[in-house]
């Protein structure tokens, strides 16, 4: 189990065995080598043994935002850093920065028992503030490039109508086609509401 003092909830590693760290601010993690998490919309099944690292926890009920900038080493295609949510085995979803396929892209997955896969806005350098929002039933994405004003990736609903109060929030690092990537998490912040709108850059 892992305490942020930014989270008032505890998160818990899912996925490989991966050690995090977290150490004046920042959490940390190495992705190894072909971990990934994606179930490709052709028709064939996750293989665990390609699984990515997550660590996640359960956060108060009603609506948040939970907020981290996130840097990644990139070493090759696919690399990412994501803040992710689950509401079930075969219902989670992420929001990346990720080498797509040699350009850092912000990215994001959702899935329902098959994966999507969405390609956003080409992001300059190798860190950018991601945000991932529950406002009722749905979810929102958005990311900026400051971590004031936010640019609207998506927004969607996940798994059955009361799945939403049930959602695990948290961190996800992968790394599909490289010998490993490190990823860093900082400045996360949770707050206890959705955000204003979602298209007008709050």
């Amino acid at each position: 189990m892992t305490r942020l003092p930014e989270l008032p909830f505890p998160l818990l590693p899912e996925g490989p065995r991966t050690p995090w760290s977290y150490t004046a601010g920042v959490l940390s993690v190495r992705a190894g080598a072909g971990e990934d998490r994606f179930v490709p919309p052709a028709g064939e099944s996750l293989d665990p043994a390609s699984d990515a690292p997550r660590l996640v926890g359960t956060p108060p009920p009603g609506d948040f935002q939970l907020i981290a900038r996130v840097a990644v080493g990139f070493a090759g295609a696919g690399d990412a850093g994501a803040l992710y949510l689950e509401t079930g085995e075969r219902e989670w979803a992420k929001l990346c920065l990720e080498l797509s396929p040699d350009t850092p892209t912000i990215c994001s997955v959702v899935t329902r028992g098959y994966s999507d896969d969405v390609n956003s806005s080409v992001v300059e350098g190798d860190s950018v503030w991601l945000r991932i929002s529950r406002t009722g039933k749905a979810f929102a994405f958005h990311a900026s490039a400051d971590g004031e004003r936010w640019t609207f990736v998506r927004v969607f609903a996940l798994g059955d109508s009361g799945a939403a109060a049930g959602a695990r929030i948290g961190f996800l690092a992968q790394c599909p086609a490289a010998d490993g990537c490190a990823v860093a998490f900082d400045s996360v912040v949770f707050r206890d509401h959705a955000p204003r709108g979602m298209r007008d850059g709050s």
